[in-house]
């Protein structure tokens, strides 16, 4: 019975402490915007480093000011390092940022920082102090990019300095205060070899995409949100020879190519008068007059569709992009669906005629219940047949079951199709091992 009593004494203990050193940190920042200026804590200065030093002599004055409020078992230092971050960096985003477990950061509120790691969801331990932080965090990553957030202007897709991917959002669209989800860049370039030691694809599937790639086949990644396509489209781009120029376009700049000689390009939202907007359309038809060999689409998402598919049509094979899709079926539907965004008068025929001739392989990305993220299709498109686009599967991940600590099992297996297009190849005096389609 003592036990049971004496555990939410501990908890409360615990909240009392959190509440305390919370109002400790409000009573800091507001000390120290009437002391330093709301605009330069805010929006940073030029001088970063003369900020900072500032800072630190101003919080290190109030603290003192303040000690009679503050209990000794506080680390001073700790204190001190956690005011920093929230006052002139990202607040309680900046461990997670630096946590290299942590995948993804959503701030719900001020409250509830969700976090992803090992593709599952999980509660920080993270809070801010206000909305008016949660802003603040959000204003610093923006405004050196020249982007902007207000009511008239509630959404905003920007990158960190680290290259992260944020989305933000603000009331009067979001309901609770501020809301951000960061999509956290990872530094270390991934290769293929690791996503066969993950178990994400097969060695035969790994061979047979290096193959198509460095052959100039046009390639559609594919797959939910999270589902690692970007990563992939990296991986896949990495193979192209860097004899070959190539232009890479996105929203917001995620891909590190290794090559040499790489262009690239990303997208802008228009200005504070709704005007100087770039779209990724208007990108993808300027990267035609830039003697491109490859393009490559971060996402393709409206009508940039079908200029990226006339461009694949039109010599500019091994091109390779990303849809949102669930599977390879799916993707034909979204890319005839985009088509007609272009906003041209099209029938359908015709379309589809442009698609099945423009893809040759698309590559299903799926994320499973146990966060694991794995190719479960690598599809050929074969041609018309009537006015339906016809598909082949070349290999396919096989799930059987859950293994005792809840991972998904299953094999990387090749259907025994050969591609059409590796008749063409042969004909181009281009071997392609045909072991690897063996079931």
């Amino acid at each position: 019975m003592e036990n049971n009593n004496s555990d939410p004494v501990v908890f409360y203990r615990k909240e009392e402490e959190a509440e305390i050193l919370d109002g400790i940190k409000s009573k800091v920042h507001k000390e120290l915007i009437s002391r330093i200026g709301e605009k330069k804590i805010e929006l940073n200065e030029k001088d970063e480093e003369k900020l900072k030093e500032t800072a630190v002599i101003s919080i290190n004055d109030i603290l003192n000011e303040m000690s009679g409020t503050i209990p000794a078992r506080m680390n001073r230092g700790k204190l001190l390092k956690e005011i920093m971050d929230e006052i002139l960096g990202f607040g309680p985003l900046e461990d997670l940022l630096k946590d290299p477990q942590v995948t993804e950061i959503m701030v719900n509120s001020k409250d509830k920082i969700y976090v992803e790691k090992s593709g599952k969801l999980e509660l920080s331990h993270k809070k801010f102090v206000s909305d008016r932080q949660i802003m603040n965090v959000i204003e610093r990553i923006i405004t050196p990019i020249g982007r902007r957030i207000d009511e008239s202007s509630p959404m905003v897709d920007a990158r960190l300095p680290d290259g992260s991917r944020m989305n933000a959002v603000i009331p009067p669209l979001s309901l609770h205060g501020p809301v951000i989800t960061i999509r956290k860049f990872s530094k270390d370039i991934l290769g293929i070899d690791q996503l066969i030691n993950s178990g994400s694809i097969g060695k035969k599937m790994a061979q047979f995409l290096e193959l198509c790639v460095l052959n100039r086949c046009n390639v559609v990644i594919s797959g939910g949100t999270g589902s690692g396509k970007t990563t992939l489209l990296n991986i896949l781009s990495n193979f192209i020879s860097p004899k070959e120029r190539i232009v890479t376009i996105e929203d917001s700049a995620e891909l590190k190519l290794c090559q040499e000689h790489v262009i690239s390009l990303e997208s802008r939202p228009s200005n504070i008068e709704g005007k100087g907007q770039v779209t990724i359309r208007d990108l993808v038809r300027n990267s035609l007059r830039m003697r491109p060999d490859r393009i490559v689409v971060g996402e393709v998402r409206g009508g940039e569709c079908l200029d990226m598919l006339q461009a694949m049509n039109t010599g500019h094979d091994g091109s390779l992009t990303t849809v949102h899709a669930n599977s390879p079926r799916d993707v034909i539907s979204r890319l005839e669906t985009m088509v007609l965004m272009a906003g041209m008068e099209l029938p359908v025929r015709a379309i589809r005629e442009q698609i099945a001739s423009a893809v040759d392989l698309i590559v299903q990305q799926s994320r499973f219940s146990d966060g694991s993220r794995k190719i479960t299709n690598i599809t050929e498109v074969t041609g018309l047949e009537g006015d339906r686009i016809t598909l082949q599967d070349i290999f396919v991940f096989k799930q059987t079951g859950f293994g005792k600590d809840g991972k998904v099992q299953g094999d990387f297996a090749a259907t025994g199709n050969i591609p059409k297009f590796a008749e063409d190849w042969r004909a181009k005096g281009i071997e392609i091992p045909t072991e690897l389609f063996n079931e």
